[in-house]
């Protein structure tokens, strides 16, 4: 198994480990709905408790995200907010705070486009602690995942119910930072059909890794959160929830949100 490069997340893991709690990270669309807001949107996510940050870069073919992402992605594309401008906007993040271990959630095809060791040297001079390319196959995952031992940064992985135990070998053999593990079979949302199976894969993959198992896909309240650790998880992520906060309630509605969700991650540790 490769060392684990990035030393904010070893911290920030290590951190919740002695203080008996568990991870939450939230997720938005880096430039949605404009750049201030989701600067503001950050800001309120880092105050607010969160163990680290997920940020994702619009694209216009995801396949893993539901409804409310992919429509924050069309708003974000539209308002001709580029790869460029998403990672500048990590590096005005990093301009007040240093420790947060910030992931990336890309496409393959961005990470292409941009010219691969270009995007790999560009996170790592921003600020970014992780990248995970949704869409990237194990088996074409060796370049990529050198490039991020040789920037200091975790190449992120997704574990799911159906993982084979032989994709989950080539997965564990590259993966660092922590594993994001997919609560249910679909894509993204707040629904609740998490997948019975769930149990099973969380304590299948503990027995094979030292990384936290991060469970999203679904995960919208601190039930849920509470439900996910109860499982065996090390932390949960959620994304919709927080998109459809900061457009129907803003950053007030948005920050006792997460706050409850940081406590509910805690409780049950």
């Amino acid at each position: 198994m490769p060392e684990t490069l990035t030393h904010r997340y070893d911290e920030s893991f290590a951190h919740l480990q002695t203080n008996n709690k568990k991870a939450f990270i939230p997720f938005t669309m880096l430039g949605w709905p404009n750049r201030d807001t989701c600067l503001e949107t950050i800001k309120t996510m880092i105050q607010s408790g969160a163990s680290a940050l997920e940020l994702g870069i619009a694209f216009s073919d995801p396949i893993a995200d539901g409804p409310t992402i992919q429509q924050a992605a069309v708003e974000t594309i539209a308002s001709n907010f580029s790869v460029n401008d998403a990672l500048n906007l990590i590096a005005e993040v990093r301009t007040f705070e240093k420790m947060i271990p910030i992931g990336l959630l890309v496409y393959y095809n961005m990470v292409l486009k941009y010219g691969t060791e270009a995007f790999y040297a560009k996170a790592k001079e921003v600020g970014v602690d992780g990248i995970l390319i949704v869409d990237l196959p194990p088996e074409e995952s060796e370049q990529p995942a050198n490039l991020a031992r040789q920037n200091g940064l975790a190449q992120i992985f997704i574990v799911s119910p159906l993982t084979t135990p032989k994709r989950l070998e080539l997965i564990l053999g590259q993966a660092s930072g922590f594993l994001y593990v997919v609560s249910r079979l679909g894509i993204t949302g707040t629904h609740e059909d998490f997948d019975q199976r769930l149990q099973d894969l969380i304590s299948t993959v503990k027995k094979s890794t030292k990384l936290p198992l991060l469970v999203g896909f679904g995960i919208s309240s601190p039930e849920h959160a509470k439900r996910m650790i109860a499982l065996g998880a090390d932390g949960v992520i959620t994304g919709s929830k927080v998109i459809d906060l900061v457009k129907s309630g803003g950053q007030d509605t948005l920050s006792k949100y997460l706050v409850s969700m940081v406590q509910a991650s805690s409780s049950e540790a």
